[in-house]
């Protein structure tokens, strides 16, 4: 009882101090220690101990994910700083309408994300037009989270036939395809893809109209407007990124990422640098900001790691991948919660996908069916507010506070799939 008590005490305390702001350098490695010492964990000796497991999965992220943070954070800056995310931004107001600045944000969110890009890289490098755009616009940049979120986390990540790991991780586990489950994948993902876009333009809507207007930070880059160059630089590097990536995830994996974005950032230095307002700031920044990023994602995954080490959640996995009634909502209702424990959608499917799939399957379950439902649940109740995507774009990118962001952003990441999981399972029972 004690265990369970630390184990969930440890996530709400964590939860809670992340949205008052708190350093995550200091809060996760303190609620894990929590976690540790109520499951009776050795802090710094042993098989098994404390100091060792959070280090562990601290710096296994940062092996894996280290130049993919700082490349899509170079290119972030170099967009930002040579004026071609201004200039895409400036463009597509004049010829949409500055109504139309959200739906642009999630478009470029979409594509890229559907063309394989990683999610943490979307963000980097679609932020500064959406800074741009929002600006133009006059719209609260609170909202920016949430718009980037939409775009990258929901209809097209856990989507049939989508590259992300999330979609994939199923197929070793099933012996599906990334297409598993399509006909009602697709009525999933327009489904959320419409009902996202009314509700998040309703929201920022309503905060329009209570007088909210985009604040101008003192750090915030100002470009003259001589500087601009042509719109087309800008898709142009954008597009390189997003061809080398689709073209190499095959024989690469997620480290086609890495060449995609060198490629981003070569690309608009050869195209635009007569036009870089101060490169050696911009790359000064754009190391700090990915250092800042993935250290604040790390410091959340190593509360992962000592969590998943623990009797506590061991016995939680148990209970909900054995839960009574129908299969699909069972397994559904597993990789949620896991995914919640542990902040991570793929976090959450390696954990429950080896229980819950053999017995699943022998009990005559559509593999395809389970795919995709394991696929959708795992991208909802994984965005608490310490999930590491949620702490990096708030914190780290747009350098916002969860106290004003998280929410609008739970409710495209978590409200929407939720959802879309719903309708996902209905369709597969009923039809």
């Amino acid at each position: 009882m004690l265990s369970m008590i630390g184990l969930v005490g440890g996530l709400i305390l964590l939860v809670g101090l992340t949205m008052r702001g708190m350093n995550l350098f200091i809060s996760a490695p303190l609620c894990a220690l929590l976690v540790a010492l109520s499951n009776n964990m050795a802090l710094l000796t042993g098989d098994t101990y404390f100091v060792s497991t959070y280090m562990s999965g601290f710096t296994s992220f940062i092996a894996a994910w280290f130049f993919m943070f700082l490349l899509g954070s170079l290119f972030g800056k170099f967009m930002e700083d040579t004026g071609a995310a201004d200039s895409v931004a400036r463009y597509i107001v004049d010829k949409l309408g500055m109504k139309k600045a959200v739906f642009a944000v999630v478009a470029a969110c979409a594509i890229l994300t559907y063309g394989g890009v990683n999610l943490f890289v979307v963000a980097f490098s679609v932020y500064p037009m959406a800074l741009s755009l929002f600006k133009d616009a006059n719209l609260p940049r609170r909202f920016i989270p949430a718009t980037l979120a939409f775009g990258s986390v929901t209809f097209t990540m856990t989507s049939a036939g989508s590259p992300e790991i999330q979609n994939w991780i199923p197929i070793k586990y099933l012996g599906t395809t990334p297409y598993a489950g399509w006909q009602v994948s697709l009525v999933v993902a327009i489904f959320m893809a419409l009902f996202g876009y009314w509700w998040l333009k309703k929201i920022i809507s309503k905060a329009v109209a209570d007088g909210e207007v985009f604040e101008h930070r003192d750090d915030d880059p100002e470009i003259p407007i001589r500087d601009y160059p042509h719109p087309i630089t800008g898709v142009i590097t954008l597009l390189v990124v997003l061809a080398l990536s689709f073209s190499l995830h095959s024989y690469f994996g997620h480290n086609a990422l890495i060449v995609a974005l060198a490629g981003g950032v070569i690309s608009i230095w050869l195209i635009n640098h007569k036009y870089f307002h101060n490169l050696n700031n911009a790359i000064s920044e754009g190391t700090n900001g990915a250092l800042i990023a993935i250290g604040n994602t790390a410091a959340v995954v190593g509360f992962g790691a000592v969590a998943k080490s623990t009797e506590a959640f061991q016995v939680a996995v148990n209970i909900m991948t054995q839960m009574p009634g129908n299969e699909l909502i069972g397994a559904a209702v597993a990789v949620s919660v896991i995914a919640g424990l542990t902040g991570s959608a793929s976090g959450g499917q390696a954990i429950a996908l080896p229980l819950i799939a053999p017995h699943y399957i022998d009990q005559g379950v559509n593999p395809e069916q389970l795919h995709r439902v394991v696929a959708i649940s795992s991208g909802a109740l994984d965005t608490l507010p310490h999930n590491g995507y949620v702490v990096t774009t708030i914190r780290a990118i747009c350098k916002e506070t969860h106290a004003s962001a998280y929410w609008s952003m739970f409710a495209m990441t978590g409200a929407v799939p939720l959802l879309g999981l719903i309708l996902a399972i209905g369709l597969f029972i009923f039809i």
